[in-house]
């Protein structure tokens, strides 16, 4: 499947000026540049321009997307579903080791996977504005008793990391007990794996990157000079999975790198001229839906692309990205707890439709990395 494209038209040059480039990496022309959200969600949005096609290619983008029923899992006791046309989105990236994620994650297959990135996309009213909260995967919680979309159902248990909640019982204990501790009704399912985010990633052609720290982090097999680079997925995939390269070499700070690179994908978004090569678009279209597994009221094209009409008129401008307020657990600093009360104002905030204010977040835990990762 070529990653090649034709020059984007249209597209204005910037400066040049001296660059570094990831080792391997060449820097491509300026007219090639593209970009792709990291999460699933605005994989997602790739498929709307994936749906021009008709007859055999859509049946073949359709069977592509893997779906799970959440609804019919969690029943009806849930958060009260909002009337005024915002959404929440929970989208996980997992870090199962399953096929040819074993070779891009390291370590064994034993079966299990665990939410390696967690986010809450909260798209507000009218659909030109989003919130993200990110969920550290260390965090303890009180992970609630849930029912899998086997029917199986799985104990509580106190004071476990927020991650077990999908080793446990999957896609539905994960939004089960998301629920459960923010009190806000989470309306779509996205996941994504490594290998389905590499891919997206080449698929694209790499995305433009500012570091103004050099980064070595052995574990996610990154290395790079402070500068300006054009990661291919692999890169990417190790960016967003670098915590001991950078910053305090917490989960934290991992996630500062990847809320800044979300920004930086999807300023690079408009720069994108896919409709000018019919193949290059239906090879987007195939990658993306193989990619992602979504809940079941999203199991089909049809759904998935009006889902993401919905959300493409979202600028970096217009998205406001936080983590979860949180303290370092003074038993063991590998571990968070939640500041309820500055979490209760976020919460609030999704649940009413309204901006998350700066108090909730001001004074809790961070992890050094803010300000490391930026786009070109």
């Amino acid at each position: 499947m070529s990653a090649q494209s034709t020059p984007d038209p249209g597209i204005p040059s910037r400066g040049a000026g001296p660059r570094h480039r990831a080792k391997g990496q060449r820097r491509k022309p300026r007219g090639r540049r593209k970009g792709l959200l990291i999460t699933a969600w605005t994989a997602a949005g790739i498929v709307v321009l994936g749906g021009t096609g008709a007859g055999y290619l859509y049946f073949k983008l359709n069977g592509n997307i893997k779906s799970v029923d959440i609804d019919q899992a969690l029943g009806t006791d849930r958060p009260k579903k909002a009337d005024n046309g915002s959404e929440n989105i929970l989208v996980l990236g997992s870090d199962t080791r399953a096929g040819s994620n074993k070779k891009l994650g390291g370590g064994t297959d034993d079966g299990s996977a665990r939410s390696d990135t967690a986010m809450i996309i909260h798209v507000y009213e009218g659909h030109k504005k989003a919130s993200v909260v990110s969920i550290p995967r260390d965090t303890l919680i009180d992970r609630p008793q849930c029912t899998d979309t086997k029917g199986d159902t799985h104990d509580a248990a106190p004071d476990v990391m927020f991650n077990s909640a999908y080793t446990t019982g999957g896609a539905a204990c994960a939004v089960k007990t998301v629920e459960s501790l923010t009190g806000v009704r989470m309306d779509h399912y996205l996941e994504v794996d490594f290998s389905g985010f590499q891919k997206l990633i080449d698929q694209l052609g790499g995305v433009d990157i500012t570091t103004t720290k050099d980064i070595d982090d052995p574990d996610s097999h990154l290395k790079l000079k402070a500068g300006e680079h054009t990661l291919n997925g692999k890169q990417a995939l190790g960016l967003v999975r670098t915590r001991h390269g950078v910053g305090d070499g917490s989960d934290l700070g991992r996630i500062q790198l990847q809320q800044a690179f979300i920004k930086a994908l999807v300023d690079q978004v408009k720069h994108i001229g896919l409709f000018s090569d019919g193949t290059k678009l239906y090879d987007l279209a195939n990658t993306a839906t193989k990619a992602v597994t979504t809940d079941s009221d999203l199991g089909s094209l049809n759904s998935l692309m009006s889902f993401a009409n919905g959300l493409k008129g979202i600028s970096a401008s217009n998205m406001n990205m936080v983590t979860m307020p949180v303290r370092y657990d003074p038993a063991n600093p590998n571990r968070v707890l939640i500041e309820k009360t500055k979490a209760q104002l976020v919460w609030n905030a999704l649940k009413n439709d309204r901006p998350i204010p700066k108090s909730a977040t001001k004074g809790t835990a961070t992890g050094e990395a803010g300000g490391v990762v930026s786009g070109s």
